[in-house]
């Protein structure tokens, strides 16, 4: 499983997304799943998912499934595809 394909299934199980609704240009707010509770979720699903500890800067500023895998790059994690 591609990096990729990781972070998308931690944003399907954390929203409680079927993969059919998963779309790669998801924003905060843009859905009612992702609201400040799934957010949350959001932080401790990446945190456990790539072994990383996201600062509360980056917390913040993951307003997108894009913001995501750029900040998880930032923790030396790739996104290759």
């Amino acid at each position: 499983m591609s990096n990729t394909e990781k972070l998308a299934s931690i944003f399907t199980n954390c929203l409680c997304l079927a993969p059919e609704d998963f779309d790669e240009g998801l924003s905060y707010n843009t859905i009612p799943e992702w609201d400040s509770t799934g957010h949350m979720a959001l932080v401790v699903g990446i945190e456990k998912g790539f072994d990383v500890m996201l600062d509360m800067d980056d917390i913040i500023d993951m307003s997108s499934f894009a913001a995501s895998k750029a900040i998880l790059k930032k923790y030396d994690i790739e996104f290759n595809d």
